[in-house]
């Protein structure tokens, strides 16, 4: 006879149908399961009627299991097995754990996040590997909840209820010009004169303004831009050659300068830093690999010195 299905009783039942058995007794059985006598003999006469057979008849103090109780007690403790793994408590050894982060990053957190991390994996000689992956900004929500990407750093954007997020760092823009650049004197670079210049402007949509040109437009103000890409390093590489000046995150103008002799200013426009914010889905929040990728990345930034606007690189 096959155990019955599992909607038509309370699981537990079968743990007290495990415990008669092993104890051979009631009043055992109770004491094992922590239940009182009562509640033990209650869910024996529940497991017989599922059952429709004794399971267990008395001869004296002892509960001798039936043919029947005999022929399931294999199937149910390996039921039982099975359940309990599922409640154990999770672990994740990053050291031996060959685990696949997938993360959903723009450059400008590339540069900031993966040199460090894969650093700190290859010193400890853990098993993971790191796959950062682009995605559209309106996908993200969507690939956390099919667990395509594990996580996501972007800026700030509405997300729902089923996705948790953690500012991790707040950036200053900053102002990149040629060291040489007939109209900043002496690395000084007031509103006039930011004005005055072509500007680079880097973004992945085809149209659209800049962070900087909201504030300009609400001071009625406007700048002039001459190039419009797609990545940060070839507009560095762009104001490298030329008198163009180029707005970006004051962190990854540094990273991404060390190539260049550029100068980085201080945005002569008050306008607030940005925020790079960490998205994971709330399904994910107490999985022990999650809480270790996000404590790494969190301790990268904490580590990185807040960025300035220096004269050079």
């Amino acid at each position: 006879m096959s155990i019955p299905h599992y909607r038509r009783y309370d699981l537990n039942l079968l743990v007290v149908l495990s415990a008669i058995f092993e104890e051979g007794n009631i009043t055992r059985a109770s004491q094992k399961l922590n239940l009182t006598q009562p509640a033990v003999s209650h869910a024996l006469a529940r497991l017989r009627d599922v059952f429709q057979d004794q399971l267990f008849v008395r001869q004296g103090a002892a509960m001798v299991p039936t043919p029947l109780a005999r022929q399931i007690i294999t199937p149910v403790r390996t039921a039982l097995q099975s359940l309990g793994s599922l409640t154990e408590e999770r672990t994740f050894d990053p050291a031996a754990d060959r685990r696949v982060f997938r993360l959903a990053l723009r450059d400008v957190f590339e540069s900031s996040v993966l040199p460090p991390l894969m650093e700190q994996l290859e010193k400890t000689g853990s098993l993971i590997a790191i796959h950062s992956v682009r995605t559209d900004r309106t996908e993200i929500e969507a690939e956390l909840r099919r667990g395509s990407i594990d996580l996501a750093m972007d800026i700030p954007f509405p997300v729902g209820d089923e996705i948790n997020q953690l500012r991790v760092v707040r950036d200053p823009l900053t102002v990149v010009a040629r060291r040489g650049h007939p109209h900043i004197a002496a690395g000084n670079l007031s509103l006039d004169s930011f004005l005055a210049q072509g500007h680079v402007m880097v973004s992945s949509r085809r149209k659209g303004p800049g962070i900087e040109d909201f504030e300009l437009n609400r001071l009625g103000l406007r700048r002039e831009v001459k190039l419009r890409c797609q990545h940060y390093f070839a507009a560095c590489r762009v104001v490298s050659q030329t008198d163009l000046l180029l707005t970006m995150p004051g962190r990854y103008a540094q990273v991404a300068n060390l190539a260049f002799d550029n100068l980085l200013l201080p945005l002569p426009l008050k306008i607030p830093d940005l925020d790079a914010v960490m998205y994971w889905h709330a399904n994910m929040d107490e999985d022990p690999a999650s809480l270790w990728l996000r404590g790494r990345l969190t301790d990268i930034f904490s580590d990185q010195p807040t960025s300035t606007a220096s004269q050079a690189i």
